[in-house]
Formats: structure tokens, sequence, C-alpha cells
């Protein structure tokens, strides 16, 4: 490892010195298209707002398994830990921390292959991913309730016409291992094809159970399954079916008192999603007034996540009895149908296109919280007592929207666009349980009727320069907290409303060869929503609750720009740039007034640089820098905060006409950084509070083989 380290950042030297003295001159970029807009598959260039694209090959370099390796590229991305993989996203600012209690009700739209894993998207491996679109801004005609904040949608591999057959496999340290298969294949009989991976990943987790003697508390054991079939069932009709099936049997021992990779814990948890999932997506222009798109999507997932509540044991406590531990299960159903109804772009002056849908969304959860400890004090026995909790619940809501959109040329440069979304939520709760020395139970209802919806107007003004001003008024339900609320009165929070306006610019550069956007935004928020929470009994770490209570106002605004350069044929650089500032405004908890400050995992500053090199023997190197500015953990009074960073990933290999091998780091420096924290009192027998921070993970070497059959 030592000699890896002196070694790996020495790669690009290396190759600058293999590579020719005059480069042959690079074809231009390819283009990038957008899927997950609203209308039909559009050009990067051509869509009028801040949007990263990571495609197969960027995915394939840059990271390793899961979306957590590569969304420090996407500029204003951000996310929470406090779980195994990440399920909580901010972008822009916005967007959970944590879904502990209350019901689903994310910020950040997050789509597998069109079905909906918003708030729990552990799914998202990237074996065989073709692409990853990050929209950012509020999506209300798209998404609308779900995507306040804007939208991630993963699209793995579609079948081709080309039969293939490949295997990949990955060894690193951690006792770290991967093996994956996938096979394409045509129908001809059938004008279709069909494509299947499959992927088995395990690795011990980073950290150590010292009491335990374990090495594996934290581990990550991660079954991914894909079926895609590809019907193309007359010259304008296309059928597509998906099937994914997602085993994450993951623990949870990332917490320790003295926030080390070293763990205390007695009875370490676990962090599960077990999904199965489909979708069809039917797109037909038979009839020639316009094409009729169809997507219907249903999935199911069950998860468990549990944690030992004093992250110690028996032999640490001594001579305190001192043991909690607390698990909540989930199972969570989402079906989905959503029907539009496009005409063709517009060609002339004076033109319009337009667009009309509907949508439906049916999702129900069960669950069931327990909750269990003892307390004694030998000096203060006044002090002694156990926990027994249970509660089990039920969570219905029922969700339709209408939608539309008009696209239209103001001159052969000009063009416009109009959309608008009504939706209406309609969503019911009971739970039942025992539950702070009580028995309890409850039945809630809410209904909100939201809309939103947007207006841009682009220019082209040049042949390789688009210019766009847009403003998007974006919304999030309303809803109420479960389990266990500090009053009454906060039971139940408001919807919150965005506005924002933005301008950007895309252009080609170089012939083509270099591609930069900038955009520039600001976001007016009303009644933003706030998870916030509280330690209600100081010596009992589980009565650490979460709840959400509506700040009057906030607001947010920066800059996001990238860009991606084909130097020559055998260098490559890209970058991504994120500035951000925020504020709470006129935010009041109970009695006390709070100061407008910052918002929580809102980091000032996100930056990379990546750069590529392929030599014509086969020969390549990566690197990828990634620097984040220190953030806030939490909402006010909680002034504790991360400490910015910076983390360097490399790769070199070898890649020859069927196989490919590389041997790769990542976090080569080994930098300490924290990707989620709290400050509350958690050891006896005085429990001071004190920050304690989950941390991200360390350095890791591995190498990885692939092979191609044929």
């Amino acid at each position: 490892m030592r000699l890896f380290q002196l070694l790996a950042p020495g790669t690009v030297v290396l190759a600058a010195t293999l590579a020719p003295a005059r480069p042959a001159q690079a074809e231009p970029l390819e283009e990038v298209v957008v899927s997950a807009t609203l209308l039909r598959d559009q050009n990067l260039e051509d869509v009028p707002a801040s949007v990263t694209v990571l495609n197969a090959e960027t995915l394939g370099r840059a990271g390793q398994q899961h979306f957590e390796d590569v969304l420090q590229l996407v500029p204003n991305l951000n996310w929470a830990g406090g779980t195994s993989r990440p399920r909580y996203f901010q972008i822009r600012g916005i967007g959970e921390r944590e879904q502990y209690e209350g019901a689903p009700n994310p910020s950040v739209g997050f789509l597998i292959d069109d079905v909906d894993f918003s708030g729990i998207g552990m799914a998202a491996t990237l074996f065989d991913v073709s692409q990853v679109e990050v929209l950012r801004g509020p999506q209300g005609t798209r998404l609308g309730a779900n995507a306040l904040a804007g939208v991630i949608s993963v699209r793995s591999a579609d079948p081709t016409d080309t039969p293939s057959l490949a295997v990949h496999a990955t060894g690193a340290d951690y006792d770290t291992g991967s093996l994956g298969i996938v096979a394409n294949a045509p129908l001809e009989s059938l004008n279709s094809a069909w494509r299947l991976a499959v992927q088995k990943y395990r690795s011990d987790g980073f950290r150590k159970d010292a009491f335990l003697g374990r090495d594996d508390t934290n581990g990550r054991d991660e079954l991914t399954a894909r079926f895609k079939w590809r019907w193309n069932a007359g010259e304008d009709t296309r059928v597509d079916f998906t099937m994914l099936h997602s085993d994450i049997d993951n623990g949870y021992d990332a917490w320790s008192i003295d926030n080390s990779w070293r763990s205390q814990a007695d009875r370490p948890g676990v962090d599960t999603q077990l999904a199965n999932a489909f979708s069809v997506r039917l797109v037909t222009a038979a009839w020639r007034a316009a094409t009729l798109t169809a997507i219907g999507a249903y999935a199911n997932s069950d998860s468990v996540n549990s944690f030992d509540g004093d992250w110690g044991n028996a032999q640490l406590w001594a001579p305190y009895t001192y043991d909690y531990f607390a698990r909540s299960d989930r199972d969570r159903s989402t079906a989905s149908l959503d029907l539009r109804l496009a005409s063709a772009e517009p060609q002339d002056v004076g033109d319009v296109a337009w667009l009309v849908g509907v949508y439906g969304l049916r999702l129900d959860e069960d669950g069931h919280d327990t909750s269990v400890g003892v307390y004694e004090d030998p000096f203060f026995p006044e002090f002694n007592g156990t926990l027994d909790e249970f509660l089990t619940s039920r969570y219905e809501a029922d969700t339709y929207a209408v939608y539309g959109q008009l696209d239209g040329l103001i001159t052969p440069r000009v063009r416009w666009s109009a959309g608008l979304r009504g939706e209406q939520r309609e969503a019911d709760y009971t739970d039942a349980g025992f539950w702070q020395g009580a028995a309890r139970s409850s039945a809630l209802r809410a209904r909100d009727r939201m809309y939103g919806g947007q207006v841009s107007l682009s220019f082209d003004y040049s042949d390789t320069s688009t210019a766009y001003v847009a403003v998007s008024r974006g919304y999030k339900a309303g809803g109420f907290n479960l389990g266990l609320i500090p009053t009454p009165d906060r039971r139940e929070f408001e919807p919150e409303y965005l506005w924002n306006y933005e301008v950007g610019v895309k252009q080609r550069w170089l012939e083509g060869r270099l591609y930069t956007d900038t955009t520039v935004f600001y976001s007016r928020r009303r009644n933003m929503q706030v998870r916030t929470g509280e330690q209600l009994d100081p010596m009992d770490p589980n009565s650490y609750i979460f709840f959400t209570d509506n700040a009057s106002a906030g607001y947010n605004y920066g800059l996001e720009s990238s860009l991606r350069w084909q130097v020559n044929d055998q260098w490559d650089v890209s970058a991504a740039l994120g500035l951000l500032r925020t504020r709470y405004q006129d935010y009041v908890q109970g009695d006390m007034v709070l100061p407008d400050r910052e918002q929580a995992h809102a980091p000032n500053y996100q930056a990379s640089v990546s750069a590529g090199w392929h030599h014509p023997q086969g020969w390549t190197a990566r690197a990828d820098v990634f620097a984040l500015d220190a953030f806030y953990f939490d909402v006010p009074p909680n002034d504790t905060r991360s400490r910015s960073y910076v983390l360097t990933n490399l790769q070199f290999g070898y890649e020859a006409e069927r196989w490919s091998a590389y041997l790769w780091g990542r976090n080569v420096f080994n930098e300490t950084y924290a990707v989620r924290g709290f400050f509350f009192g958690n050891e006896p027998p005085d429990f001071p509070e004190r920050q304690y921070i989950q941390r991200g993970d360390p350095r890791q070497v591995g190498v990885s083989f692939n092979y191609s059959f044929w």
C-alpha cells in the first residue's frame, strides 16, 4: 500500500512520458442525451435547466460499486450518512438528512429505470448502469411533490442487437470482492432483444468491532440482478420491460464513542433493503397526430435499520448498567402510472408543440419500531429504569396529477416553453403500540392540493452556443410527524413552496472538443420544512427523536459550472464547480427564536477535477480530485460542523480488445472526513453533550478485471 501511495500520484507524469510528442487531433465530443426530461429525449445543450450527466465510461472509471462513489462529480449534490449507503440527498442544499420517523416525503426524486425509489436509494449500485442524470432545481411539471430540489435518474444499459457475454471481477483490501456477469442477445423471431446483468459484492465495511473482535459488523453484502427486454412491436412502437432484484444485506456499526474506526458495540445493527421492482415503458407514434408514452412501475421494498443505541458494552460502561437498542422495520410498496400524449416538435416559427399527461401514484408503508433498554446507577438508584417500547404503523398515500406543457419557436434561434402541473395528495396514517410508558394509538389524515410549473426562454446566439432563462415553482406536500413528538402542536406540518430563478449558458468550443455550461440560480423558499431533533431524556439515547417543523422562509442561491474537454486523441479533462449560499429565516422552535443561519448539509463550495489518458497501445490512467467545504450537521441552535476535505482517486490499467485490467485506489491519501454528525449526550453518568461523527470510507486499493467472450 505504501508503494502504491508513492507511485500513484506519478501516473499522470508517466502518461505524459509515454504519450507521443504530437498527438493526433481529437474527434468532437459525443452528444449527450437526457432522458429524464418531461418531453422526448433531448440533447444536453437543448435542455433549459442545470443538468449533469454521467455516462457509462465515467461511471466505470470513476466509480467502483455504488452511486456513492461518483456523486462528488455532480456540483451542488451532497448526501447525509446515518445509513450504510446513501439514501438521503441534498441538491442545492435542499433535501432530507434522515427519515427515521415520519411518513415518506422526499425533496429529491430518485428513479431507477422509471421506478420511484425516492428516499430509499440504496439500490443504486452501478453495475451495468449506462447513465446517471441529475436535474437540479424544482421539477414541478415533471415529478411534482417528490422533486422540490431536483431529480436523480439512474438508467441501466439497454439490450442491443449484438450478442455479448462478459464477466467482471474485483478484489481489494478490507476483504472486498465482487463478481458480475452480463449477457445480451437478440430474439429475431420476436424482433426484440434481452439483457441480463447479475453482480455479487462483499466488503467488511472498513470498521472493526473491538469488543466483539469482529471486522464484519459494518460489512456490505450486496446482490443486484437486472433483466431488460426491448420489443420493437412495430415501425413506430417500442416496448421496454425491466425487472430489478436488489438485496442489500449490510451491517451497521458506524459510530463509536471516541469517533474512531473501532466500535465498542455489543449489539451491532443492520441496514438492509430487499427490493423487487419492474417497469414497462410503451412509446408509440402509430397515431400520427401525437406520440403516446405510457410508463407503469411497481416496487416492493423491505428494509431494516437497527443500531446499538448506547454504542458500548457492559465492560465499557461499568459500574453502570447502560444498554439500549433500536430497530425500525419498513415494508414499502409503490405503484405508479404515467400517461402522456405529445405532438411533434415545432419545426417553423409560430409552431407550437403540446404535451398533456395524467399521473397516479399509490404508496403503502407498514412499519414496526422497537426500542428497548435498561439503565442502572449503583450510586443514584432513583435514576434506574427500563425501556420496552414498540409501535406498529400503517401509512397510505394516493397522489393524482394532471400536467401539460407547450413549446414553440419565436424565431429560428429563440425557443420558449411553459409547463403546469396540478397535484393532489391524500394520506392516511394509523398506529398502535406502547410508547413512553403508556399504550397509544392514533389516526391521522391529510390532504394537500398543490400547483407548480415552469417557464423558460432559450436563445441560440451562435451555432454552438445557447443561453436560457427559466422560472419554476416547486412544491412539497405537508404531512405529520409519526411516533413520539415534543408537543401535540407539532404533530402536523405544512406544505413547502419554492420559486426558482436561473440563467444559464451552454457552449461548444474548439470545433466541438470542449463543452462548458454555467448556471446561476436563486431559490426562495416559503414555509420551508425543517427536519430537526431533540433528546427528551438525557439518560436515554433512544429518546433522541426526529420531527419535521416549518421555518417561515429561507433562500438558496449559487452557481453551477462544468467542463468536458477532449484535449487530443489521448487526453481528456473534466471539471465541475458548485457554489452555494443558504439561509434559514424567521425560524421559531417552540418559544425560541433562532438566528438566521446557513442551512444544514449545504457546503459553500464543491469542486472536482478529472484527467484521463489513453495510449494507442492500450495503457490508460485516470485521476479524480474532489473538494468539499465544511457544512453544518444540523439545524440551529446546533452549530456543530464538519471539516472541509479533499479526496483523490487514481486508476492505472491496460485495455485489450477483449479484456482489461486496472489497479485503482480510492481516497489514496487516507483523508479523514465526516458524512454525518450529531450533538447530544450518550455517556453515563453525566451524559455531557458531545459531537459524534460517522466517518467516510478510508483509503482502499484494489484491482479489477473485465473479460468479454464475444
